[in-house]
């Protein structure tokens, strides 16, 4: 049997009912789902789904008191942050075999005093890792990002030969724990008609294809640089199995464009296995019975996938 911890992610948002309603659906003799989050928010998302916590298992390992429902607070996002604490021990210890992460607020996360710019650098200090990064998987495309929740026009400078090289043998690693044999990676260039010779934007000339070779040499299966306005399609027909994107929405875009409500956000290099829906709080929408589980379901499809295949 297989254990999943589902934490409840920001109480103010969608989290607790898409986390109650992943947890009720995939709960079998060979699965147990395990949310962790303050008890009375999860027994008050129930009770608004008409739904009964008595299948369900639920751990209670933080208090949101005072939370609002459909905005940030303090209250929320030190709750989102223990529950992800104790999930990721949990993980370490062996109790759970991975962790599906319900959205969390940085806004919240920030009120609270806890100063990270999302989940998975929370997850990757708190498991000590160094080398770590976002894949995003929907529909066609799998999506691997160089840098992730920075603004733009950090971007360039942030882009380094010894980054990308790294961010290149997790592409490797991603692709050998989806079970990809003979991986076509893509990588997307930074500039538009990636640089055009340097006319564009020097970035790829000096930095990416000098990278790619050096990789290429270590046997790692690359190519490119492809222009980002075609590298996409050629993953979206079939003709990539994964593209290393140099920028969050460079990525994120495409992906969402064709999988939105299917979304799937996989850490990669961690010493365990964490995945999150591809979406965020939608605070809009939240306490009001409306939120697509879809997304969370499928997370929780792909950590069992994964745990089987670390196993295997």
């Amino acid at each position: 049997m297989k254990t999943l911890a589902i934490t409840m992610g920001d109480a103010g948002g969608i989290g607790p009912e898409i986390a109650i309603r992943a947890a009720a659906a995939i709960g079998s003799s060979d699965v147990r789902p395990v949310i962790l989050g303050d008890p009375q928010v999860i027994e008050d998302a129930a009770n608004m789904l008409g739904l009964s916590t008595k299948s369900l298992v639920v751990e209670g390992v933080c208090s949101a008191e005072g939370f609002q429902k459909g905005g940030p607070t303090r209250q929320s996002g030190q709750a989102a942050y223990e529950c992800i604490e104790k999930a990721v021990q949990g993980c370490l210890d062996g109790r759970y075999h991975a962790m599906v992460t319900a959205p969390i607020s940085k806004e919240a996360l920030h009120m609270a005093g806890h100063k990270w710019p999302g989940h998975t650098e929370l997850i990757a200090s708190l498991t000590g890792t160094r080398d770590y990064a976002m894949m995003l998987m929907g529909g066609s495309l799998r999506v691997l990002l160089v840098t992730t929740h920075v603004p733009l026009r950090d971007v360039p400078g942030l882009i380094s030969k010894d980054l990308l090289i790294k961010k290149f043998r997790l592409a490797r690693r991603a692709c050998e724990m989806l079970g990809i044999k003979d991986p076509r990676i893509g990588v997307a260039g930074l500039n538009p008609h990636a640089g055009e010779a340097g006319v564009l934007g020097t970035e790829e000339r000096d930095v990416i294809v000098p990278a790619i070779k050096e990789a290429q040499d270590e046997g790692i299966p690359l190519l490119g640089p492809f222009p980002p306005d075609i590298i996409f399609h050629r993953a979206y027909r079939g003709e990539l199995d994964m593209v290393v994107s140099m920028y969050h929405d460079q990525g994120l875009t495409p992906l969402k464009m064709i999988a939105f409500e299917r979304g799937v956000n996989v850490t990669v290099g961690l010493p365990i296995i964490r995945t999150s829906p591809d979406h965020g709080t939608a605070y809009d929408i939240a306490w009001k019975a409306k939120a697509d589980p879809s997304s969370m379901l499928e997370a929780c499809q792909v950590a069992l996938r994964l745990c089987h295949s670390s196993t295997s």
